[in-house]
């Protein structure tokens, strides 16, 4: 594998990462969006993130190959200390740890802002991504049965969890 930088996403990296995005969206079940997403579209998602909902990228020679965020869970208050994390890699560089530095470096981040508990929702078939989370500790909660519809079929979502113990106190 070439060098990988992993790092805090800024706006030039979003062509790069709606390139990304949209190739799962077209061509994979790792995100259940239908439709393709608009650069203007991701450069609005991009400046609305905060501090504890960051965007990280993953860079090789120059050219970003992956990017992971930590999303709020829900716009209730009592959920503040839970986020939602999404990983996305170029399909050219799968399989090569780019994954593995990126998810590394949302859970450091997710320690520093006082996260508490990370939630991965994995479709049924995506057994990479599950086993990676798994790795770094996530553990498999439920199956929420045929919550998805996507190229013609139903599609079963994995719940992993993963209790970091951090609150908005500890920062």
């Amino acid at each position: 594998m070439a060098n990988v930088t992993i790092r805090l996403a800024v706006t030039a990296d979003v062509p790069a990462i709606t390139e990304i995005y949209n190739e799962a969206i077209l061509n994979g079940i790792s995100t259940f969006d239908t439709e393709v997403k608009s650069v203007e579209d991701r450069t609005q998602w991009l400046r609305s993130r905060s501090e504890r909902n960051p965007v990280i990228v993953a860079e090789a020679d120059g050219k970003v190959i992956g990017w992971a965020s930590l999303n709020r869970y829900s716009d209730r208050l009592a959920y503040a200390d839970t986020v939602e994390n999404s990983l996305y890699v170029h399909p050219g560089h799968q399989g090569l740890g780019t994954g593995k530095l990126l998810l590394a470096e949302l859970l450091r981040l997710a320690r520093t802002h006082g996260i508490h508990t990370i939630l991965a929702r994995v479709s049924d078939g995506n057994e990479l991504s599950i086993g990676l989370h798994e790795k770094f500790g996530f553990k498999r909660v439920g199956v929420m049965k045929e919550v998805g519809f996507k190229f013609g079929r139903l599609l079963d979502v994995h719940l992993l969890q993963l209790i970091l113990g951090g609150t908005r106190a500890d920062v």
